[in-house]
């Protein structure tokens, strides 16, 4: 039987108040004096204007005292739920989320920090990584919801939601005497090793062992990770906020440079307001495709063929543009233009390939029918 060449392809209530521990922290306001603003660098002509992130530190210290803070748990499926914190962690709450970010910021004006994208440098000393919140969906989405569709979101609980599926913590502050500013977030990841489990941990309480009474204990990180202001992300620990979101930028880069590649090549039709950039960062598993497509070795017109012979529930419209309505078109469309359908030349069977082998050619004359 001939076998067709292809290419190699894999496809494969926060906690009960009284019972979360916290690092010692220093609960005074915030001493940081107020220093003078230094730009961020300049974005090209043709880039949106970003967050000067030295005058929101030095703001936000001015205001630091007028500030309002409610908090969202959300899980690994980035769903968000909402919590109630005790009165008495208001003390410990500025110190925690807020103080740390601030003092890195404006200490760093005056060492030479300077912000950069992230797409475009590695973690150095004295650099703020920073990029576009629409570049990474998933918070993209977080936040969306939280600012938009408050009605839907239920309260946390561990009976129901369990301690144990939740990925992240997000604060967000809103200044109490200036409401037209917008909301800006810190958000901490929640690690499942940070975490005491009442059926399995005990308490020291006054000077002996007792059963530890609450669902769930956590130590709350007091580290800086990942600050959100209007629509740019500061990153200031660039393994947390990988793993927040599950951002592997060096796929993303490759996913967007195939993303420009297909755009130039076919010519697609979308919903209003949904375009192929935005639809392909939600989808993980199309981003790991497109790390080895190659664009450009089928056309439009063999795709639109390759789909009617295959009987996929791929259309087009009447100007011959591929209509791609959700993620499923869009897997099945990538599939297509990297020929991942055959049918068996024995039994007539149509397959979805999930693993190919690129054959050397055959030495000699083709076989004869």
């Amino acid at each position: 039987m001939d076998e067709t060449p292809n290419t190699t392809d894999e496809t494969t209530e926060i906690l009960p108040e009284d019972t979360i521990e916290v690092p010692e922290v220093d609960t005074a306001e915030s001493t940081t004096e107020t220093v003078a603003e230094t730009p961020v660098e300049k974005p090209a002509d043709d880039k949106k204007e970003t967050t000067d992130i030295f005058h929101w530190a030095n703001h936000t210290d001015g205001a630091k005292n007028d500030l309002d803070v409610e908090f969202f748990l959300f899980n690994k499926n980035y769903t968000p739920y909402t919590t109630t914190l005790g009165n008495e962690l208001d003390t410990q709450i500025k110190p925690l989320f807020l103080f740390g970010l601030m003092n890195d910021v404006t200490m760093g004006a005056g060492t030479g920090l300077s912000v950069r994208d992230y797409e475009l440098t590695e973690k150095e000393d004295n650099v703020l990584l920073r990029i576009d919140r629409e570049k990474v969906g998933r918070a993209d989405t977080l936040i969306h919801v939280i600012e938009n569709e408050r009605s839907d979101i239920v309260h946390f609980s561990e009976e129901e939601h369990e301690f144990k599926r939740l990925k992240g913590i997000v604060a967000r502050f809103t200044y109490r005497n200036d409401p037209k500013k917008k909301a800006f977030y810190v958000i901490k990841q929640v690690s499942q090793g940070q975490a005491l489990q009442g059926a399995t941990a005990w308490e020291f309480r006054e000077g002996k062992f007792e059963t530890f009474k609450a669902d769930v204990g956590w130590k709350v990180p007091n580290d800086n990770q990942v600050l959100l202001v209007e629509d740019d992300i500061f990153i200031f620990n660039q393994s947390k906020f990988e793993r927040l979101f599950n951002f592997d930028y060096k796929k993303q880069l490759l996913a967007d440079q195939k993303v420009s590649e297909i755009e130039k090549h076919f010519r697609l039709s979308f919903p209003d307001g949904m375009d192929l950039q935005s639809l392909v960062r939600d989808r993980k598993k199309t981003v790991n495709k497109l790390q080895k497509l190659e664009v450009g070795t089928i056309t439009q017109e063999q795709a639109i063929e390759y789909a009617d012979s295959m009987q996929l529930e791929l259309m087009s419209d009447d100007t011959g543009a591929i209509i791609i309505m959700d993620g499923n078109d869009l897997d099945t469309f990538v599939s297509l233009i990297n020929e991942d359908f055959m049918t068996s030349e024995i039994t007539g069977k149509r397959y979805e390939i999930k693993s190919k082998k690129l054959l050397d050619d055959p030495e000699g004359e083709p076989p004869r029918n």
